[in-house]
């Protein structure tokens, strides 16, 4: 008998109520995320979950913007036999008024041994008699759905190192030599500016997920889905990966936010020349490589940095565009040279000089933004040889592959830095930290992999023609 009542006292204590059972909280945070899923700022799905503003705004952060699984807005509805908490409220007036089981299933429009399950399991017993309050029956029904479950990077380590190399890794040259980047600051938060990314190789949650498949293909234990990363950076309390190594991503968040898209807006300067309807179907198919898409991404000070991708691997090459001496100071000839070192001069003499260390093969046409930098497109066409083509103004979607390439570069040279700083070195280690990223568009080869894969093939044909 003295062991039976210090049983029941040991499970009263383990089961002992924290208080005031938090339910009010949990409908306000799921009509929280349902305003943030539809489009709603932190503050917006706040006030539109019935709290202040600034609670709405560290509810976002504190879960990383990522709303919990039992919170998110598939999940805050009612779905099959879950019982939401209104629908508590009524069993709970309906047993006040001492209205039968059946009666109280007919109402709500569930079956009986529902109503009798929830009544039996979700009522408080402390009195001895079944005595269901709503709220209680919520925080024990909350307390019961808990699935506490250890997290697949925390218990295997193999897979964390993995995951952890490549999300922080350094950028080295392509003889393995480490370069030093910029030092990054962790805010903790994202503030009103993208925080400044980490110099890492940094490659993508997706990228990670799908390359697992192709480098372990027996080993089922080295799996893991990009969401479950993307959990383990941005919601606290997973454990596993540093929420530093947020920095690392390709946006540089701290938080999950919706992607922000802005239009870039440049000048037309383009005259007597030949236009994107004019290039023939085989670039657009992307069927024969050789075909390039350029443009040049600015920082601070006037400063610039030119790339080159092609079409079909998505190879990159990096144009380094020094200052010209005497830049910043008052200038003696008018109307001479752009001393930024991103004018029309510069630009072709830097594409000029890169390309031509191509193949002829893979020499085909070039297609760009229109700008003035590219002034001087007909003597371009002359010293390489290649087919140039302009995109409508401010059409920037035409140079698809080329515009994806400039976000992934500004993980390594963010928006307002001096890019000038940077040597050609610098830009050869970044193309080739880029080159030798796995791509979903490649079926996760690398672009260097793909181009040297179309290379071997054309050696092949032109020895096969030749014989």
């Amino acid at each position: 008998m003295a062991g039976q009542r210090k049983s029941e006292r040991s499970t009263r204590r383990k089961l002992c109520s924290p208080g005031r059972p938090p339910v009010w909280q949990r409908e306000s945070l799921c009509r929280f995320w349902q305003g943030i899923a539809a489009g709603l700022s932190n503050e917006e799905a706040g006030i539109e979950a019935g709290v202040s503003a600034p609670v709405g705004s560290r509810w976002f952060r504190s879960s990383g913007g990522m709303p919990p699984t039992h919170l998110a807005p598939s999940a805050s509805r009612p779905q099959g036999r879950s019982l939401s908490f209104s629908e508590r409220e009524d069993i709970a007036l309906e047993c006040a008024r001492k209205t039968g089981v059946r009666a109280i299933a007919r109402k709500l429009g569930r079956s009986p041994s529902t109503i009798s399950r929830e009544i039996r399991r979700n009522s408080a017993t402390r009195n001895g008699d079944f005595n269901y309050r709503a709220i209680i029956a919520q925080w024990h029904a909350d307390r019961a759905a808990q699935r506490p479950k250890v997290s697949k990077l925390a218990q295997n380590s193999a897979l964390r190192d993995y995951v952890h190399d490549r999300l922080a890794g350094l950028i080295a040259t392509p003889d393995g030599v480490a370069l030093n980047g910029p030092v990054v600051m962790w805010k903790k938060r994202r503030a009103v500016h993208r925080q400044n990314r980490r110099w890492s190789l940094a490659w993508s949650p997706e990228q990670i997920a799908q390359r697992l498949k192709m480098d372990f293909p027996e080993n089922q234990n080295m799996r893991i889905s990009h969401e479950a990363i993307y959990q383990a950076l941005y919601i606290q309390g997973r454990g596993a990966l540093k929420r530093e190594l947020s920095a690392c991503l390709r946006s540089g968040r701290a938080l999950r936010l919706p992607r922000e898209r802005a239009r870039k807006r440049g000048r037309s300067f383009v005259e007597d020349a030949l236009m994107i309807s004019d290039r023939p179907a085989e670039v657009a198919d992307r069927a024969v490589p050789g075909h390039w898409e350029g443009d040049l991404i600015l920082g601070l000070g006037s400063s610039a940095i030119g790339t080159l991708v092609e079409r079909t691997t998505r190879f990159t090459m990096l144009l380094h565009l020094p200052r010209m001496e005497g830049h910043g100071k008052t200038r003696v000839i008018r109307n001479g040279p752009a001393l930024a070192g991103h004018g029309a001069q510069a630009v072709r003499n830097a594409i000029a000089g890169t390309i031509m260390e191509l193949p002829a093969s893979l020499r085909r046409s070039l297609t760009w933004d229109q700008g003035v930098e590219m002034a001087q497109h007909a003597q371009l066409q002359i010293d390489t040889g290649l087919d140039i083509y302009f995109c409508d103004p401010q059409s920037p979607w035409q140079r698809g592959s080329n515009e994806n390439t400039n976000g992934l570069l500004r993980q390594y040279f963010p928006k307002g830095t001096d890019l000038s700083q940077h040597d050609n070195d610098a830009l050869n280690a970044v193309a080739h930290a880029l080159n030798t990223r796995p791509r979903k568009t490649l079926g996760w080869k690398t672009p260097a992999e793909a181009l040297d894969q179309l290379l071997k093939q054309h050696i092949i044909e032109g020895v096969a023609m030749t014989g």
